[in-house]
Formats: structure tokens, sequence, C-alpha cells
């Protein structure tokens, strides 16, 4: 990594987000998958699940792109089963990935942030509550350009500099670019419960 400071340039975020798609293809070959898709604006890592839904997208890109953004599927007794597609976007002002997310219904309805509440972890919850705008922030998505929640990424340089500076990364030269969003992921995943195999690692 050019700068060894927790941040990524946007070359970088893209041979990690491809060695991401295809270390998930690997070890997670019966979950949905992630699939690249490149933009002259912008690039975006997305997660694919087996109820394909097709969307349509403008992308400024010189080559034709599809792009499938599909959904993760969470029941929930009260109302029907929600729906949550991700995207992982990397932010030119912050340096860093984002992970983007949008809640619906099955009726297509979007979620209020009480309802997503629900649907992730407890400890999820709690740190809500405690910091609910740093955290989790409604903003458009700077691809598609409708709302979508994101996690804010403020904090990400500071908890990835933790990462790459502990004894094991030191000892071996450093976080290899192929392995950035891995790490990155296994802790941002699990504010959803989606967690990264240990032989991505």
């Amino acid at each position: 990594m050019e700068s060894g400071d927790g941040t990524l340039s946007a070359t970088e975020f893209r041979v990690a987000a491809c060695a991401f798609s295809e270390l998930w293809k690997t070890f997670n070959s019966s979950l949905p998958q992630w699939s690249w898709v490149p933009s002259l604006k912008r690039s975006c890592v997305h997660y694919q699940n087996e109820d394909d839904v097709m969307e349509e997208v403008e992308c400024s890109s010189a080559e034709e792109d599809d792009f499938i953004d599909t959904a993760k599927l969470v029941r929930n007794q009260d109302s029907g089963a929600h729906h949550y597609n991700f995207h992982i976007v990397y932010s030119l002002s912050y340096r860093v990935p984002v992970l983007y997310f949008r809640a619906y219904c099955s009726d297509g309805q979007p979620l209020a942030l009480k309802d997503i509440e629900k649907d992730i972890p407890v400890n999820s919850v709690q740190l809500l509550t405690k910091s609910k705008w740093t955290f989790l922030t409604q903003e458009e998505h700077p691809i598609l350009h409708l709302p979508w929640y994101t996690l804010h990424p403020c904090g990400t340089v500071e908890w990835m500099r933790l990462l790459l500076g502990n004894k094991t990364c030191i000892d071996q030269g450093g976080l290899p670019i192929d392995k950035y969003l891995v790490s990155w992921f296994s802790v941002v995943g699990q504010v959803f419960g989606l967690k990264i195999p240990l032989e991505m690692v």
C-alpha cells in the first residue's frame, strides 16, 4: 500500500475490490456474491443475491457496464420480508471504502431507521442509539443518485490504522493491498451480521 496510514488510493481500491470479489467467490461460493462494477466517476462493489433484480443505472463509463443490484433477504415476522442491498463505494474525500445500503419491504417501500434497527444485531443497535448521526446516515448514493443509508466513514482511517499497526501485520511487512477490503469488511460487515470466513484472511 502506498501510504500505510489506513487510506487507499483509487487504484489500490480497485485492486482490493477485485481481490475481495474473487476471494468471496472462492471461499463463499454457496453464498450471495459480490461483483465489481467500474465507473469513471466512482467505483463500486455490490452484494449479489440469488433473487437477481436488475436495476438500470447511468454510468459515465467509456465501456458498457451491466449493473446488477440485488438484495440480501432478512425475514421479519411483523411485516414480511425485508430486503437489503449493499454497495461498497470508494470515497474520494476520505480515501477509504464506504458501505452504502438500502433497506426495503417486499412491496418496495423503504424501511425507516427504527425498522432497520430491529433487523441488525443488538450490539449494532446499541452503538446506533449512542451515535445515530455519526455512525449511520442517509445520503445520496454517489453512483445511483438515490437516497441510501451509509455507515459514515469518518472513523475508518483510525481503526484501519489500528488493524494495519498490529504486530502480526507489521511482522509480515504490512497488509497486502488485496487483503485491505477483507480486513475492512471484517469490521464493517459485523454491523449487519455479515461475516468473513477465516480462509479469506
